[in-house]
C-alpha cells in the first residue's frame, strides 16, 4: 500500500474516514447516483435479468465462493484483523447487488435486492467491468480513490484492505465462476472468453454510437454554459456599478 488518498473524488470520504452507510439506501447518496451504467452488452443482460427471481443466482454464487475459498483461501485469511467484514458489492449494470462476507471461516457471496438496508462494513459501486478488476486485483488501494467508475461509501480502510488482499491472488473471477462445473469448466471458459471477445467488439460500437449522438447535445450544452457564465460576469459588472454610483451619491468615496 503505497499511502493514504489525500483528497475526496466522486463521493469518497477522507482516508480513514467511516460515514454510516444510509439505513434505508446503503449509501445511495448524491454522489453514487451520478454514477450512469456504460452502454453496453452488461446493461441489456442486466435488463433481461431484471425479473428472474434472486434466489435462481443463489446456489451458483454459493458453489462459485466454495471454488474461490479452495483457490484463494489466503485472501481471506489477511482480512482477519477486519472481524469478518461484510462488504456491498453493486453493479449500476445489472438490477441486484451482491453481498460478499469475507470470513476466513465460512466466506459467502449472495445476490440481494438493489433497495433495503444492508448491514454492511462498505459499499463499492460501479460497473460490473470495474467491479471485476478491483476483486480480481487489477485496481490497487490507492489508484481505487481516484477511480472515476468506482465510488466507495462506509469504511474506506476496509476497502481497501480488501483491494490489497485479492492483489497477487491470481482471483480470476470468470474461471472461479466455471470451476463448479468441473471437467466442462474448460470448454464452458473458451466460449466464456469468445463471447467477452465478441462483447467487447459490441461495447466499442454502442460507445461510438453514443458518441455520435450525444457528441452534438454536449456541444450545445457547453455553448450554452459559455453563455451562461457570460451572463453572469456583466449582471455581477452591474451590481458593482450599480453599489459604486450609491456611494457617490451618499457622498462617500468610490
Amino acid at each position: 500500500m503505497n499511502g493514504p488518498a489525500k483528497r475526496r473524488r466522486r463521493g469518497v470520504p477522507a482516508w480513514g474516514e467511516e460515514i454510516p452507510i444510509d439505513p434505508h439506501s446503503n449509501g445511495r447518496e448524491a454522489g453514487r447516483d451520478r454514477l450512469v451504467p456504460p452502454l453496453s452488452p452488461v446493461l441489456f443482460l442486466g435488463m433481461a435479468l431484471r425479473h428472474v427471481p434472486l434466489p435462481v443466482f443463489q446456489l451458483p454464487l454459493a458453489l462459485a465462493m466454495r471454488a474461490v475459498r479452495r483457490r484463494h483461501g489466503s485472501v481471506f485469511e489477511r482480512l482477519e484483523d477486519l472481524d469478518e467484514p461484510v462488504f456491498v458489492i453493486d453493479p449500476v449494470d445489472l438490477p441486484f447487488r451482491f453481498l460478499l462476507r469475507a470470513s476466513a471461516k465460512q466466506p459467502s457471496l449472495r445476490a440481494i435486492a438493489k433497495d433495503g438496508y444492508v448491514d454492511a462494513k462498505a459499499s463499492v459501486r460501479g460497473p460490473l467491468k470495474s467491479l471485476i478488476k478491483l476483486l480480481e486485483g487489477r485496481i490497487d488501494g490507492d489508484s481505487l480513490f481516484f477511480s472515476r467508475d468506482l465510488v466507495v461509501d462506509g469504511d474506506t480502510e476496509a476497502v481497501v484492505a480488501l483491494g490489497n488482499a485479492v492483489e497477487g491472488s491470481e482471483i480470476d473471477v470468470v474461471r472461479d465462476l466455471l470451476a463448479p462445473l468441473g471437467p466442462l469448466s474448460g470448454p464452458a471458459a473458451r466460449v466464456v472468453a469468445r463471447a467477452r471477445r465478441t462483447a467487447g467488439r459490441i461495447a466499442a460500437d454502442l460507445e461510438t454510437m453514443r458518441d455520435a449522438t450525444v457528441a452534438p447535445a454536449m456541444r450545445r450544452a457547453e455553448a450554452l454554459a459559455g453563455r451562461l457564465e457570460t451572463l453572469d460576469q456583466r449582471v455581477s459588472e452591474i451590481e458593482r456599478g450599480t453599489k459604486r454610483r450609491g456611494r457617490v451619491r451618499n457622498g462617500q468615496t468610490p
